[in-house]
């Protein structure tokens, strides 16, 4: 006979899932005096974020990219300490304590609210209820008003290509392999994949990026797409694009993978050591029970939504999960919103004004709409540009990859998109949706004084060039 699930008192909402979105949402839960309980089935709380994707990456990212620094730019700059080497297991190492250090913040800020952290896979029972499974197979039976689901995504896994620890593996295994790789194929051209693919370049293996698609990073700005490949190429990167994975065979030397033409023709086998797969992520909803509350997925997964509501009373959705761009800051935003509606104030997030970026080197970094997305809708439309080797601290400092554009309504000059491939772009982006979001023109950011100098004149420039008045190139 099974053990009866003990219960507790009612909360005002129970969030399931602890990433960015459900861990934001508790703590503005209880900012807002809400009794909340955050439901996570890991360890510790960050979810896929902080615990293997955006954190650990950026990790990698940041010590790589010192390394190649060191390697590379130290003798130009007058710096002689010899050839740098490389300790793999103390970068890893130095990766874990700074996501443990993140992690257990996020556990004091939970305190501080008064949010519950609730350890154990959520699964929604019926209206108003979701039984917790502890890791001792003890079962919990929650009871809320309100129900957020926030279980975030995994990666999309590839058909004909099986994961096999340390040989073909998703974003998680390539962020902790043992070694480096000598050769390293990555299946797929978007963000995930050519960060991590930067990150093993960087420490010494040769790299290949297998894309379906006949470009890289599907929804940039098809411009700085095209730019941005000439960068990593000219880095050592080497791309098969238009290209099909139909199969993979591991061995004890490592992986032979089945490529052939997306159009159709012969196939050809590229043998690496580790194949990172990384196509994309999906939905993650697998046991939630939404059968019990009528609850149904769109035919990609995802979980349909009405201002964060599904529909169903006292449900509501954020982050991965449902629509929207797939990133860590518009989980947050939806997690702000969403408690502000439950607690009967405004919510809203603006999706066309979540800015993406690539960290690699250089970064890229946009907000709003592409330029092939204005053409596409017959949006007339005008457009400034300037390159990042004619700005100042770029040239000084070596980092002149790359350009900023502005693109502003043709009769209003309202901004309708930015787009930064170059140095530091994931910081100066923040200026161009402040701008956005006050329905600022091209002219507002051309006439408000940045410091110089700073990369963050070519965004001021490109703003120039869209009157055509652009002065230092």
């Amino acid at each position: 006979m099974a053990e009866a699930a003990s219960s507790t008192a009612p909360y005002d909402v129970v969030i399931i899932g602890g990433g960015p979105g459900g861990y934001n949402a508790a703590i503005r839960a209880g900012q807002l005096g809400l009794r909340a309980a955050c439901i996570e089935m890991r360890d510790t709380l960050g979810g896929t974020c902080l615990n293997v994707g955006c954190m650990p990456s950026k990790a990698l990212l940041h010590a790589s990219e010192l390394f190649e620094t060191a390697t590379t730019e130290f003798p130009t700059l007058g710096i002689e300490v010899g050839a740098p080497k490389l300790n793999l297991a103390q970068m890893m190492a130095q990766k874990a304590d700074s996501v443990a250090a993140l992690t257990k913040g996020i556990e004091f800020l939970f305190k501080k609210n008064k949010a519950d952290w609730i350890k154990g896979r959520g699964r929604i029972i019926g209206k108003g209820q979701v039984e917790v499974t502890a890791a001792d197979g003890s079962k919990t039976v929650l009871t809320a008003k309100d129900i957020v689901i926030a279980t975030g995504s995994e990666p999309t896994p590839l058909p004909g290509v099986a994961f096999e620890d340390g040989k073909v593996v998703d974003s998680t295994g390539a962020l902790s392999l043992p070694a480096v790789p000598k050769h390293l194929i990555v299946v797929g051209a978007g963000i995930i994949g050519l960060e991590l693919g930067s990150v093993w370049r960087r420490l010494g293996a040769q790299v290949t990026v297998v894309e379906y698609l006949d470009r890289i990073t599907p929804g940039m700005d098809s411009d700085v797409a095209k730019a941005f490949q000439r960068a990593l190429t000219k880095q050592g990167m080497s791309f098969k694009l238009g290209s099909k994975v139909t199969g993979a065979k591991t061995s004890k030397d490592g992986v032979d993978l089945t490529v052939e033409p997306a159009a159709g023709g012969a196939a050809e086998t590229l043998k690496g050591d580790v194949v990172l797969v990384a196509i994309g992520r999906r939905p993650y909803t697998e046991g939630l029970g939404l059968e019990t509350v009528g609850i149904e997925t769109d035919k990609r997964g995802f979980l349909a939504n009405d201002h964060f509501r599904t529909g169903k009373d006292g449900v509501w959705v954020i982050g991965d999960v449902t629509w929207g761009p797939m990133l860590a800051h518009k989980a947050e935003e939806d997690a702000v919103a969403v408690i502000e509606l439950i607690a009967g104030k405004a919510g809203h997030v603006d999706y066309n004004l979540v800015p993406s970026v690539v960290y690699t080197v250089p970064e890229v970094a946009w907000v709003g709409q592409t330029e092939d997305q204005l053409k596409a809708d017959g949006v007339a439309y005008k457009s400034g540009k300037f390159p990042f080797s004619a700005n100042s601290r770029a040239k000084i400092n070596h980092e002149t990859e790359g350009f900023a554009k502005v693109l502003a309504d043709a009769t209003t000059d309202r901004i309708l998109g930015v787009h930064i491939l170059g140095p530091q772009a994931g910081e100066m982006i923040g200026e161009a949706c402040v701008a956005m979001a006050f329905g600022g023109s091209a002219e507002d950011i051309a006439r408000i004084c940045h410091p110089h100098p700073t990369r963050s004149e070519a965004v001021k420039q490109a703003a120039m060039g869209v009157d055509n008045w652009t002065m230092q190139a």
